[in-house]
């Protein structure tokens, strides 16, 4: 991913990169949890668990943004039609439900002095940080909250019209 970030990316020396880590999500509920996991895993292998608070919160508002934002309305399961109040018997046998090809891709980077988190969606919207906070509404705060706990944030489209990537730097020392 990391060649397709580009500029407004924070400049990245490669010769600096000591790791990366990628794993990839599907649209489940369960995929922000497994991202907020797999980042204190890797920084714990990295040596640096004392970053997992800012950086599993960022990554969980990122996620969640991708998941709900960048891959719209999760689809909901087919019903089948009922008859005499009994479920439908199905006139073909069923297909065996295809394993979820992972849609959003969170990876972490560490680089001399500095850590990023970038995740990818394959949606063309950009991110969009609301202007006005209202202190009731039950969202509307990730990416204000991104740039509050990271050093900088930004995102930048990929090309061909594949997405989009959306980026976070912390400092390490």
């Amino acid at each position: 991913m990391l060649d397709q970030l580009g500029q407004p990316f924070p400049p990245v020396d490669l010769r600096t990169l000591s790791g990366t880590a990628t794993l990839g999500l599907t649209q489940r509920p369960e995929s922000v949890r497994r991202a907020r996991d797999f980042t204190r895993n890797t920084l714990q292998g990295w040596r640096l668990p004392q970053h997992f608070d800012s950086v599993g919160l960022v990554v969980s508002e990122l996620v969640t943004n991708a998941l709900r934002h960048g891959l719209g309305p999760r689809p909901s399961p087919t019903v089948p039609p009922q008859a005499n109040g009994r479920p439908a018997t199905p006139a073909a046998p069923v297909a065996p439900v295809a394993i979820a090809r992972p849609l959003v891709e969170l990876e972490l980077m560490r680089c001399a002095h500095r850590l990023i988190c970038a995740v990818q969606d394959p949606s063309g919207a950009l991110p969009r940080s609301s202007d006005e906070m209202d202190g009731a509404a039950e969202s509307g705060r990730g990416l204000h909250l991104v740039e509050c706990f990271s050093d900088g944030w930004g995102w930048r489209m990929l090309a061909g019209g594949r997405g989009k990537v959306v980026w976070a730097a912390f400092q390490t020392d």
